[in-house]
């Protein structure tokens, strides 16, 4: 009974993960999200009206306004994610006489990865203001494409300058707009995009690190306790040889917060390994989530090409408007662009 409570928990807290991933990121389009989108759909009918009230309120008042609930829960679920480690993992791992600097990189990532975390939550993702408009106008050339000229924000009421785009979670214009996470409370833009992806980083690198030091120490114990050469009689009274599913299960019940987190672990780390892979590629190509869902992804929102056909040259190039090469895309990321008196592309 043990054994399958904690594993139908398990079951509930990924599959929830999975949906709060696709809510977050509030792309329609991706696989999990057209089955959350299909599954409303069905059961909506069948739920009472004021409970769909009720819930789509809760719903923009968590996604759709600033609050600090997923600020929390980061914290809670690093913290647990700690406990755990320190009070279990950390112990066993000593007494395999794993090397004390590899149990203390955990901590320090822990440390770089909370001085990032802070910058991201605390620093001005760069507020477009009367004060530093006429600045932030000169900084990007429109393309024509996504952003024209003379476009004024109606909330705002400024022109709004080139890749900025206006949040309404924040109510503010925000220079070289790239998302609003939820998880810092805080929109991601020219001033905090830095923090933002070595906050990804370190957090994957935690993960992995973690992880890594958990399953080297569950091998350890299997092969320690002779399990892979170990039988079991059935129920036929004939010896069987030991499985991976029964070495599993042994493990789950004999540590089963230190599954629990492992699981945990390595799927958070598939999930944060895709998301900064694909923050590192806007990087390197000098544009913004913003401009990358505008532009559909990797096809065009102007052209819809048949077989045999292709996008103009004119709508490719839009793509890539604003790159300048890898390393100037890199080092725009690293250091901002300002107005100088120079134009920038």
């Amino acid at each position: 009974m043990d054994f399958l409570t904690l594993f139908a928990i398990y079951v509930v807290l990924v599959v929830s993960c999975i949906l709060l991933v696709c809510k977050c990121s509030g792309q329609q389009q991706t696989p999990f999200g057209r089955i959350f989108s299909s599954l409303t759909k069905i059961i909506s009918p069948w739920v009472p009206q004021w409970f769909q009230q009720y819930s789509y309120k809760t719903v923009h008042k968590l996604f759709h306004q600033r609050n600090r609930l997923f600020v929390y829960l980061h914290l809670f679920l690093e913290g647990v994610v700690y406990a755990e480690f320190s009070y279990e993992v950390f112990g066993y791992c000593r007494e395999m006489n794993t090397s004390l600097a590899s149990l203390c990189v955990p901590y320090v990532l822990l440390a770089v990865q909370s001085y990032f975390f802070y910058q991201c939550c605390s620093r001005d993702p760069g507020t477009v203001t009367k004060e530093n408009h006429f600045a932030q106008v000169q900084v990007y050339q429109y393309d024509r494409n996504l952003f024209h000229p003379g476009v004024s924000c109606p909330t705002c009421l400024l022109v709004k300058p080139a890749r900025s785009k206006h949040c309404r979670v924040c109510n503010r214009c925000v220079q070289r707009f790239d998302h609003h996470c939820v998880w810092i409370n805080n929109c991601v833009g020219a001033q905090n995009i830095r923090h933002f992806l070595l906050y990804l980083v370190c957090l994957c690198a935690m993960a992995s690190d973690i992880a890594v030091l958990t399953a080297d120490m569950l091998l350890n114990v299997v092969l320690a306790s002779g399990l892979l050469h170990a039988h079991y009689v059935d129920q036929q009274g004939e010896q069987q040889p030991v499985g991976p599913v029964f070495i599993i299960q042994h493990l789950f019940l004999t540590f089963p917060r230190i599954i629990f987190m492992l699981g945990f672990l390595v799927f958070l780390f598939m999930v944060l390994a895709g998301y900064a892979m694909f923050h590192l590629y806007l990087a390197l190509v000098n544009q913004t989530s913003n401009e990358w869902s505008k532009n559909g992804g990797h096809g065009c929102q102007h052209c819809h090409p048949t077989a045999g056909q292709q996008c103009s040259v004119g709508h490719v190039q839009s793509r890539h408007f604003y790159s300048r090469g890898f390393l100037r895309n890199l080092g725009e990321i690293l250091w901002p662009l300002t107005y100088s008196g120079k134009k920038h592309k």
